[in-house]
């Protein structure tokens, strides 16, 4: 066989091939430099972006909105000193005994008393103090020693139309004969200023009776724990007060413990 003519070698080595081979350079040129110019960018856009903060970044109003410095509640009374050495015995008047009084309606003075003390308890043990929440006739009472404790009742549901003044209050007494008279005078004088003034409710002096001033919870706890028992209101006059606004009654009770407690 012969080998390819002239006209066969151009065709297989002539300019049509030498074109396909320019094409396929510069197809490389064309990708080298776009490489180079994509790198070239990255490199500017780095030099460009700037060095994080080491510090912590302002806040901006959508990511960290301003906050107000923080109050306590206007009604909360302050505590100058630590108050974790305190304990208090809270005796919920007629709690696990019997009703107390009992108003047409059926209401009890029981019920009213527990919920309260309960309140109260809830508001110490926040403030950080050890509380002993206790039933009328509780074992506990017996030689119970403690910085202080209140009994918690309330008055009569009877009406009372012609009482002078109005069968409305309440009231706040200590044993006859104190072991610590100083102390209990001034618990007493505490509870009476500072419930008053959180309640509103008129100091009802005329209506303070033997059974409080020698309530028998006196004489079964440690005579040198300073107590006082409070009447918190009558069932009938001040059943709002006591029922509806129990909160209030209890943050006067607490005022007038923490008064005593920090003086």
């Amino acid at each position: 066989m012969s080998g390819p003519s002239g006209g066969d070698r151009k065709r297989l080595f002539g300019p049509g091939k030498r074109g396909s081979d320019v094409v396929a350079i510069a197809s490389r040129i064309v990708v080298v430099v776009t490489c180079i110019s994509a790198a070239v960018a990255m490199i500017q856009g780095v030099a460009a972006t700037p060095a994080p903060s080491t510090g912590t970044p302002a806040a901006t109003e959508e990511s960290s909105p301003s906050t107000p410095a923080a109050t306590g509640p206007a009604d909360t009374p302050s505590l100058t000193s630590s108050p974790s050495a305190a304990r208090i015995g809270i005796v919920a008047g007629h709690a696990g005994h019997d009703p107390g009084a009992v108003c047409p309606d059926g209401l009890t003075e029981a019920e009213v008393n527990m919920d309260i003390a309960q309140r109260v308890a809830n508001l110490l043990w926040a403030y950080g103090y050890e509380v002993d929440l206790l039933q009328e006739f509780d074992p506990l009472l017996d030689g119970y020693a403690a910085d202080v404790l209140v009994s918690i009742h309330a008055d009569s549901c009877d009406e009372y139309p012609d009482a002078t003044p109005a069968a409305s209050g309440f009231k706040v007494a200590s044993v006859t004969e104190s072991a610590v008279p100083e102390a209990e005078e001034r618990l007493v004088a505490c509870l009476t200023e500072r419930y008053a003034a959180r309640t509103g409710l008129y100091y009802h002096a005329g209506s303070v009776t033997v059974h409080m001033t020698q309530y028998h919870t006196f004489y079964e706890i440690d005579a040198n724990t300073p107590a006082a028992i409070i009447e918190t209101g009558f069932l009938h006059a001040d059943r709002e007060m006591l029922t509806m606004q129990a909160h209030v009654v209890a943050q006067g009770i607490v005022d007038g413990i923490v008064c005593y407690l920090e003086s």
